[in-house]
């Protein structure tokens, strides 16, 4: 592979943002040299745009095999590298089978097959009665592991009690391998479907955020008994957020995400019947939302996940706007960078903020920190241009997902992705695909 060089007056890199010329060979950088450096080899000039590492999401549901009418791995990885993103992880369930053995694992594997287009890893899953399953999923090479405290929409993924999560963390301990919870421990209550079935508010008042908290709580005892590294994941409730810090100042192995919808909508402003913002935990006011951005600027949150959840239109009941039975779930992997963006500039966010919050951070929990997230000497060649100033209005018709349904069709985003680098080769440039199927299967967290 022959060597190339990108010229910036915008990298991004550790220490803050310069000028710099990043010089790659054999997919990977082997340095960052001054601007005016001379090289041997080609040079891109993208001159004020910014260069920044590829965007890593580790929450994402692809959906394959088995769901594909949902999103599958083609349609997810291609919207992926419109979006700069160059690395996913996707999430046990919503696929069918589900991943929570090593059979099903491997029919996992065996479905990306030509399809692609980022570097894919994966989460196993836990379920009541599969801990027999855990070393193998390990060995085969998942990146950790997902558990559910309340029911997860998917009849063959149960939520895991806290008999189940005691089974299992001493084995995850011993290989240092994240528990990642979805935190809400659920009462039963019907009731408010019977109420206004497109009420929002109606919706909201359905889940407090005292289970989330209680939740949380749990999982903190957990961490603190077990020494297993726990990964809250999307957390919405801030009432946790107080808790969360004094568990990092005790230094316990916890991280945390929340999601960029969180940080991007309030409560206030969705609309009856506008289903397609219904996720769980669900989008809550501002002022809990103001407190979201506070924890994620001074690092008690540590980064931001999409939570890719696609659905067909008619499970969301985009025509009924019915809240009662609309499918949970928010699509906008493609959008992750210029919503966080969009929302994160006007807060005084900086380039280097955006990088910790979508590429080093989850670099780390997905045990890859050693070579993605950062452009510096030694880090693979997965990188992004970025026109941080160019606004653009999302259509439909612009979304490379399988379905065009995202509460952020029709907003005004800041943030444009000019190109997506996957190791050293340019794979996308606006708005076209150069190279697809280049992704690679992220199945070693040691590679």
């Amino acid at each position: 592979m022959s060597e190339v060089a990108i010229k910036s007056q915008r990298v991004v890199l550790p220490h803050g943002e310069q000028p710099a010329l990043v010089l790659i060979k054999n997919g990977r950088i082997v340095a960052v040299l001054p601007v005016d450096a001379a090289v041997s080899c080609p040079i891109l000039d993208v001159q004020n745009h910014a260069v920044l590492p590829g965007v890593i999401d580790p929450h994402v549901h692809i959906n394959e095999p088995g769901r594909t009418e949902w999103e599958g791995f083609n349609t997810a990885t291609r919207a992926a590298l419109a979006g700069g993103l160059t690395t996913l992880v996707d999430m046990p369930l919503n696929s069918a089978p589900v991943t929570t053995s090593v059979a099903n694992f491997e029919l996992k594997l065996a479905a990306t097959r030509g399809q692609l287009h980022t570097n894919v890893g994966f989460w196993g899953g836990i379920v009541p009665g599969n801990a027999a399953e855990v070393e193998g999923l390990i060995a085969r090479g998942v990146l950790g592991f997902k558990a559910f405290l309340t029911h997860s929409g998917i009849d063959d993924f149960p939520n895991a009690t806290e008999a189940d999560l005691r089974e299992v963390m001493p084995i995850l301990a011993r290989h240092g391998l994240p528990l990642l919870v979805h935190c809400e421990l659920t009462t039963d209550d019907a009731e408010w479907k019977q109420r206004d079935k497109r009420s929002y508010q109606n919706y909201l008042a359905s889940r407090p955020k005292h289970w989330e908290d209680d939740a949380v709580n749990l999982m903190i005892r957990l961490c603190e008994e077990f020494r297993c590294p726990v990964h809250i994941v999307h957390l919405s409730s801030a009432d946790s957020i107080a808790a969360v810090a004094v568990a990092k100042m005790k230094g316990l192995p916890l991280t945390v995400e929340t999601g960029q919808h969180y940080l991007f909508f309030n409560a206030e402003d969705i609309a009856d019947g506008q289903t397609q913002f219904k996720c769980a935990p669900p989008i809550r006011e501002k002022d809990n939302n103001d407190q979201l951005w506070a924890a994620l600027q001074q690092g008690i949150i540590d980064f931001v996940a999409t939570d890719h959840s696609p659905a067909p239109p008619d499970l969301k009941q985009i025509e009924t706007g019915d809240f009662t039975t609309a499918w949970g779930g928010i699509a906008s992997l493609q959008l992750a960078l210029p919503v966080l963006w969009t929302a994160a500039q006007p807060r005084g966010a900086t380039l280097n903020d955006l990088t910790n919050w979508l590429s080093t951070n989850p670099a780390k929990l997905i045990g890859q920190s050693h070579r993605k997230g950062q452009i510096a000497a030694g880090f693979d060649a997965d990188l992004l241009i970025l026109d941080p100033e160019q606004t653009f209005n999302v259509t439909a018709d612009m979304i490379e997902h399988r379905h065009k349904v995202s509460p952020y069709v029709g907003r005004q985003l800041r943030g444009v992705v000019e190109h997506t680098w996957l190791a050293g080769q340019l794979v996308y440039e606006r708005p076209k695909f150069v190279q697809l199927n280049q992704g690679q299967l992220l199945t070693d967290r040691t590679m």
